[in-house]
């Protein structure tokens, strides 16, 4: 269950690469919402953001895209969800309650809040409760475990395994105790659960698809998207597009 990240400050062109990658057979969509000051991102998806606020792009004009797009992503049948990465301090200046029905109205199924912190959540986890959008939060490998089963009683959707300590990007290798936490978390929640950072390769999905509800890659996907600025669209939509398929085919 690969979930995959579309990032480009090109709303017209992003739109062209979630439908893309549901066509592909990817079964979530991430939709980064652009922050000035990066949580956890790396370098290639703090640039994708420098891209779009460089541009002026507007939360409003991301949730109208998503719009025209994530109510129709289908996969064999079954709707391909479409979630935002987003700051809870964006949400915050929004207004959660409008933040929740803009979102809803165009297609979004959820929004993955990482700066949200669990002593602060109550209100928000209730309100995406009762308005059935997931609001999906991270835990980490230094996340204290009463803290992590804290974290996951709050989220709803899934949650959000990071897999390493860091930034987000691309790696060579994972932790060897990253399985072992996996299996731990999973025996304290009934949610999915899905790991993120740091996947980019078919070896990764081999490795972790055994213990894992659904695999995030965001960083080696968002570099492929970014080469949309030098290179034809059509060449780069079919690039994203074999990459994914690459990832599918090491998963099956």
């Amino acid at each position: 269950m690969p979930f995959v990240t579309a990032g480009d400050p090109d709303l017209e062109f992003t739109a062209a690469v979630l439908k893309e990658l549901a066509a592909r057979g990817a079964h979530l969509c991430e939709l980064g919402i652009p922050y000035s000051d990066p949580i956890a991102d790396g370098p290639v998806i703090q640039a994708s953001y420098t891209r779009a606020l460089e541009k002026k792009v507007k939360l409003g004009q991301i949730l109208e895209t998503a719009a025209t797009v994530a109510p129709k992503l289908a996969l064999n049948g079954n709707a391909v969800p479409v979630v935002t990465m987003v700051s809870y301090a964006i949400i915050h200046r929004h207004g959660l309650a409008k933040y929740v029905a803009d979102a809803k109205r165009c297609g979004i199924a959820g929004a993955i809040v990482p700066d949200l912190l669990v002593e602060e959540s109550a209100e928000f986890s209730a309100l995406c409760r009762k308005e059935d959008f997931s609001l999906i939060q991270l835990v980490t490998p230094t996340t204290p475990r009463d803290r992590a089963k804290r974290i996951a009683e709050r989220s709803t959707g899934f949650l959000y395994y990071v897999s390493i300590t860091g930034i987000t990007g691309e790696r060579t290798q994972l932790p060897p105790d990253l399985i072992e936490n996996v299996n731990w978390m999973r025996s304290q929640t009934e949610l999915p659960i899905c790991i993120g950072f740091g996947i980019s390769t078919p070896e990764h999905v081999k490795l972790l698809a055994p213990a894992a509800d659904g695999l995030i890659v965001g960083s080696a996907l968002v570099r492929r998207v970014a080469a949309a600025a030098t290179e034809p669209r059509a060449k780069v939509l079919n690039d994203v597009g074999a990459y994914v398929a690459s990832l599918l085919a090491a998963l099956n």
